[in-house]
């Protein structure tokens, strides 16, 4: 996920303990589910907090009903995925400790002085639900790592450059927030029945895309209920993919090569949750995201409006920031810059680089809309996030700048984003849903590769040695077929 995957970190003592304790925790949860949870799927626990969540795997998922009170939310999270959540900790520990030579004290310390006072006391109880339902599994974390946790997609690429810059910290990593995602929204004469067709898959490293792998149905005692996927622990999609029960359907993908932070902002991950779970319109969703914007993973936000048939692009900076709508149109994001202004104050991307994945990726998203107008749907897009043209090289060839990445087969890496030759990054999962979908608040989902291709890491390690420093974290990424969801199912169904 991160830059400077190679390098050697300064706390080399850290990185290795944290590499034992990885693997200590995953046999550990491994064995840990197994007594906890019923065959049903519901926790064997006696805490009134539990009353009607459920867990249940499907399609190399594993979906989670939470409702009620934040509190309660977040402990049915936290009791629910406990072992999920001591194995996604370790490996984000270890990936966010090697990369910025920080040690894992260095982003709970933010956790606590920098994010925690400015987060809404409805997620502060969440997010402390999360701790106390995990140490109830027996899984050592208190908040400061749920914090924490729920910030790395923030903290790492964000904050740690800002902070380095700021202090002028002598030989500091050369971090730079890197692109996850490529995505489209579109409406009316270009979709197959003229209402919303939306869909994203997740570009992140292979260590975490192995974890992406829940669909969270929560119904909260305020706003909106949500169906979304996302990682164990953390309470928004952060990939992001999701519908609210009103209608509103959102998704996203990063702004490359952005610079900025402000430490007396909300986190990302408090507004990005805040704007789905309460989001009435497009309109709402910006008002909410712009609310104390910290600049933490600045996104283009793709959005469709299901009551009116309306999409839009929002890009979402920290010194300039545009919104595109239409009601009939297409907007694709694959982590290029749109507004000239967002370009030049937040960013130092080259959009006319074509060797990079974001412009090669962007290029062929704008070719396959076009040769699909009127006939987009769920069937065309799932299509579309496996697709492996690189327009650079003109050839089918799965690498870095294909719309379902595998950077592991790609010699030259990306090195706008600082990532190597055969880095292990790229798409790992994939969702598509249609404004029909979105009425019954469901999508169909992809565990792994959308193109259905599986990634081996003990193959992987032997044939690249210089990645060994993952060794401890680094699983198999399978992929699952596709796959329908829906709020309230059960296993059953």
């Amino acid at each position: 996920m991160l830059s400077n995957r190679n390098h050697l970190p300064l706390a080399l003592a850290i990185t290795l303990s944290v590499c034992l304790i990885a693997a200590y925790m995953l046999l550990r949860g491994n064995q840990m589910i197994s007594t906890t949870v019923a065959a049903s799927g519901r926790p064997s626990g006696s805490d009134p907090r539990l009353v009607g969540s459920y867990r249940f795997e499907r399609g190399g998922w594993t979906y989670v009903h939470l409702s009620g009170a934040p509190d309660h939310i977040g402990y049915q999270h936290g009791y629910l995925l406990a072992p999920e959540i001591e194995d996604a900790l370790a490996a984000v520990k270890l990936e966010d400790t090697h990369d910025s030579q920080r040690d894992w004290n260095f982003f709970r310390k933010a956790a606590h002085d920098m994010l925690w006072p400015h987060i809404d006391p409805e997620y502060q109880a969440e997010l402390n639900g999360i701790a106390e339902g995990a140490q109830a599994r027996g899984v050592a974390v208190d908040i400061d790592d749920v914090v924490a946790l729920n910030a790395f997609m923030e903290l790492p690429d964000y904050y740690v450059p800002w902070f380095n810059e700021k202090e002028k910290v002598a030989n500091a990593p050369n971090i730079k927030p890197q692109g996850h995602c490529s995505a489209f929204v579109a409406t009316g004469s270009w979709t197959k029945d003229h209402r919303i067709v939306m869909a994203h898959n997740n570009w992140t490293s292979y260590i975490q895309g192995a974890r992406w792998r829940m669909i969270f149905d929560i119904a909260p005692e305020n706003g909106f209920r949500m169906i979304m996927d996302g990682f164990p622990g953390v309470i928004i999609s952060d990939d992001d993919f999701g519908v609210n029960s009103d209608g509103l359907m959102v998704t996203e993908t990063t702004i490359s090569g952005f610079k900025g932070w402000d430490p007396n902002g909300k986190p990302e991950f408090v507004r990005a949750r805040k704007a789905l779970q309460y989001g009435t319109s497009i309109d709402e969703y910006v008002k909410i995201m712009l609310d104390g914007n910290n600049g933490g993973y600045a996104n283009d936000w793709l959005l469709g409006d299901n009551k009116t048939g309306e999409i839009a692009q929002f890009e979402n900076g920290l010194k300039a920031n545009r919104v595109w709508k239409s009601k009939d149109g297409v907007f694709v994001g694959s982590n290029f810059v749109s507004d000239p202004e967002v370009q030049k104050l937040d960013t130092t991307w080259n959009n006319d680089d074509l060797t990079a994945s974001p412009n090669a990726r962007h290029i062929r998203l704008d070719e396959m809309m076009k040769e699909s107008k009127r006939k987009i749907d769920v069937e065309l897009a799932e299509k579309v996030l496996s697709d492996h043209y690189d327009t650079y090289l003109l050839k089918e060839i799965p690498d870095g700048r294909t719309l379902c990445g595998h950077l592991d087969l790609d010699p030259a890496g990306v090195k706008a984003w600082g990532d190597g030759p055969y880095d292990d990054h790229g798409a790992v999962e994939g969702k598509a849903v249609d404004s029909h979908m979105a009425e019954q608040m469901s999508f169909m989902a992809r565990a792994g590769h959308p193109c259905g291709s599986n990634f081996n890491a003990k193959e992987f390690l032997k044939a690249h040695p210089e990645y060994s420093w993952q060794t401890p974290v680094l699983r198999d990424m399978n992929a699952g077929p596709w796959t329908s969801f829906k709020a309230g199912e059960t296993a059953a169904q």
